[in-house]
């Protein structure tokens, strides 16, 4: 099996475009056509963790955090990103990162946090904009049914809990050939009117290559009329964040300890405790002081998150609690969750979990 093959995997659980334009998701070492001998699933990589790949005979290393994140102007070994790079180059592992396009999955990393938390009523807390598409085309009436049957086969038409959405309106087309055209119907250099169908069907961004592959392959005129647009529609499923309910409320000292006890962090650095229970809880892996004012506006109790300084606490302004577990803390289940995706995706062939503690926060 090729490093493509698994790569291919990983896309489709969680597309590439739906990471943030600031990341560096992907492949960063190696190539997509080498073999592959086996998978380590780290969330970060760090020298060490090349070195485990290397003793376990993995030359993939997938990996939560790119270690390539800002442009490397030169390789010497200066620092920890060059070394672990010019070590995974030198021994021909391959480097992919998944990072914001994980964290912006319904399914991803803080789906991961509320289920340790056994949260309920999940909801995304930041939808992402502009990820539903709309295409519109027109069609022979009697070709409509076969072209939106391929639209819906590759994947358009899907909306919250529903497949094979679509709109019709029927009404006339006219066209002319020149004489280099060769028409399906109709007669070059003749003005044509034909019964046509106009289909319009939205799909995920993602999905726009294969929509129009399957569009152009299913539609019968030699030149095919469609338009494709992005929508303003918040799409519930594409998002950082998320936000869901403890099944029953708990006393802010007693969820708290629960948070200690699941995600073991040395120490929760909080905002004044309001004297209220906790229902509603906010999360989001990683740094996430940007998303505090949604925590708010959405009514949580409480915020998990990570990285917040000293003047973002004062943002909570009593009406939540704000609580930082520690970046690694709240990311941590993100490499089980990835390694029990491939094992079910290629039951027989080596993914393991690194056992590198690549958390670089000690507590005393």
């Amino acid at each position: 099996m090729q490093i493509k093959e698994i790569i291919a995997a990983l896309e489709e659980l969680a597309p590439l475009s739906y990471a943030e334009d600031f990341d560096n998701v992907g492949l960063l070492t190696g190539s997509p056509e080498w073999e592959a001998t086996g998978a380590l699933v780290t969330l970060d990589t760090i020298e060490e963790v090349v070195d485990e790949a290397i003793d376990k005979n993995c030359n993939l290393i997938v990996s939560f955090h790119p270690i390539i994140f800002s442009g490397l102007k030169s390789l010497t070994g200066r620092n920890y990103v060059e070394r672990a790079v010019l070590k995974a180059i030198k021994n021909d592992i391959a480097i992919y990162a998944i990072h914001t396009a994980l964290d912006n999955h319904f399914r991803g990393v803080n789906d991961r946090i509320c289920e340790e938390l056994n949260l309920v009523n999940r909801k995304i807390l930041v939808p992402q904009q502009k990820t539903i598409k709309k295409l519109l085309t027109f069609v022979p009436k009697a070709d409509a049914e076969n072209v939106r049957e391929a639209l819906f086969a590759a994947g358009a038409g899907s909306i919250g809990n529903y497949d094979n959405c679509s709109f019709s309106l029927n009404g006339s087309g006219s066209f002319k050939g020149n004489e280099d055209s060769n028409p399906v119907i109709g007669e070059r250099g003749k003005t044509h009117f034909e019964e046509e169908t106009q289909i319009g069907i939205t799909f995920p961004k993602h999905l726009e290559k294969a929509v129009l592959k399957a569009l152009f392959e299913s539609h019968p005129y030699e030149e095919v009329a469609y338009e494709v647009t992005s929508l303003e529609n918040v799409n519930q499923h594409i998002g950082i964040g998320m936000i869901g309910e403890l099944e029953q409320e708990m006393e802010e000292n007693a969820f708290l300890n629960l948070v200690k006890g699941t995600f073991g962090p040395g120490s929760i650095r909080h905002s004044a405790l309001l004297g209220k229970k906790i229902k509603k809880v906010a999360v989001l892996g990683g740094s996430g002081s940007f998303a505090i004012e949604k925590a708010k506006s959405a009514g949580a109790d409480i915020y998990l998150t990570a990285d917040l300084k000293y003047h973002d606490f004062y943002k909570a302004e009593g009406k939540l609690v704000l609580a930082d577990i520690g970046h690694y803390e709240s990311e941590q289940y993100t490499k089980n969750l990835l390694g029990s995706y491939l094992n079910k995706k290629f039951a027989n062939f080596a993914v393991v979990l690194t056992h590198t503690d690549t958390n670089p926060i000690k507590y005393f």
